[in-house]
């Protein structure tokens, strides 16, 4: 059992997606947040700050590490983070000489961000090659049937004649756009230190580029441990992408309705009661999901709000909503590009005209 329905044992049939969990997954979390560390450590002792043998050692020892998540939940409950329990655990693990060039320097939050921000790389990647399928996929959905005619509504009712590739152009209309916001969505690393000064000299500026180029992500100008904007701009777009795709569900389910027949596909849901029907699950499964993330948007953006130098409840308010919002569009683009492929007829065919 589970409470979401993205890993639910049954509902995951509907709105799960495997890319996404594995992306999100507490195992990659904790693999990125020893990445981090050890990244840190090399950093610091590039920079001159550690001995270069013992960050050797470090990165050694964190390199085969191995946490089980579920032995951090306990202390999570009692620190409200992750972090403390894991370091512990880490330094465990280490030559006894090494323990204290572990993490001193960085807060809880830097850990955190910057694992969030490796999960974040390896979503924009999986969601860009989406983007690029589903592109595709209605290209080749207008080479198909885009001469066809087809009735434009208005307001819901019939309005005037059109075609096919003139509906295919306003599903794809937004795709391009996605891409270039896909590029610049990644987050970047985060190292601010206890109350977020770390960067301010030149020995911790040196560090923090050293330390992002060893995890490939961009150098910020500043820590944004209070700067959420970064999240939530994300978040903007992973609405944005799910509200676009609910518009492709919604029209096809209107075109399915049987009275209209616009649309033709392979395979819909069947019905407990009512034989005849083949209802249009993919397509109203798109609704759901664009309608579920465009609630979500309004609770990520309460995160705005982190008081002071650092914030536990609008933080941890990111953790529950950011994940899901990221699972539901990449289910959203994965189910679009499948729904396509199922459609068999759109608009009328040459032999049907009058």
């Amino acid at each position: 059992m589970s409470i979401s329905v993205f890993e639910h044992p049954v509902l995951s049939g509907l709105f799960g997606d495997p890319a996404m969990a594995r992306i999100f997954s507490a195992r990659a979390q904790c693999d990125h947040m020893i990445a981090t560390e050890a990244a840190f450590a090399a950093a610091m002792a590039e920079a001159g700050q550690i001995p270069a043998d013992a960050a050797a050692r470090i990165c050694e020892a964190l390199a085969v590490a191995r946490i089980a998540p579920e032995d951090l939940a306990a202390s999570t409950g009692r620190d409200g983070v992750v972090v403390p329990e894991l370091v512990a655990r880490l330094r465990e693990g280490l030559d006894p000489r090494d323990q204290d060039f572990l993490h001193t320097g960085m807060t809880s939050q830097d850990v955190i961000d910057t694992s969030l921000a490796l999960a974040i790389a390896d979503l924009v990647a999986c969601l860009t090659d989406r983007v690029a399928a589903l592109q595709a996929s209605l290209d080749g959905l207008a080479d198909r049937f885009g001469p066809r005619p087809l009735i434009a509504r208005t307001r819901m009712q019939a309005a005037l004649p059109t075609t096919v590739a003139t509906r295919i152009a306003a599903w794809h209309g937004p795709t391009q756009s996605w891409l270039k916001r896909l590029s610049a969505a990644a987050l970047p690393l985060q190292l601010g230190g206890p109350i977020g000064i770390f960067m301010n000299d030149e020995t911790g500026a040196r560090v923090a580029a050293l330390m992002a180029d060893r995890l490939g992500l961009a150098l910020p100008p500043r820590p944004w441990h209070t700067d959420r904007t970064p999240i939530t701009g994300l978040g903007n777009l992973l609405a944005d992408m799910s509200g676009a795709l609910g518009k492709i569900g919604q029209d096809i389910a209107l075109m399915a309705q049987q009275g209209i027949d616009e649309i033709a596909l392979t395979a819909g849901g069947s019905s407990s009661a009512m034989a005849h029907k083949s209802n249009p699950v993919g397509a109203e499964t798109l609704i759901t999901l664009a309608r579920f993330n465009a609630t979500q948007i309004s609770g990520l953006h309460h995160s705005l709000i982190h008081e002071q130098e650092r914030s536990g409840a609008a933080w941890a308010l990111e953790w529950m909503i950011l994940p899901q919002m990221a699972a539901a569009t990449g289910r959203g683009l994965a189910l679009t590009i499948a729904l396509i492929d199922t459609i068999t007829r759109i608009g009328t065919p040459p032999q049907d005209r009058a």
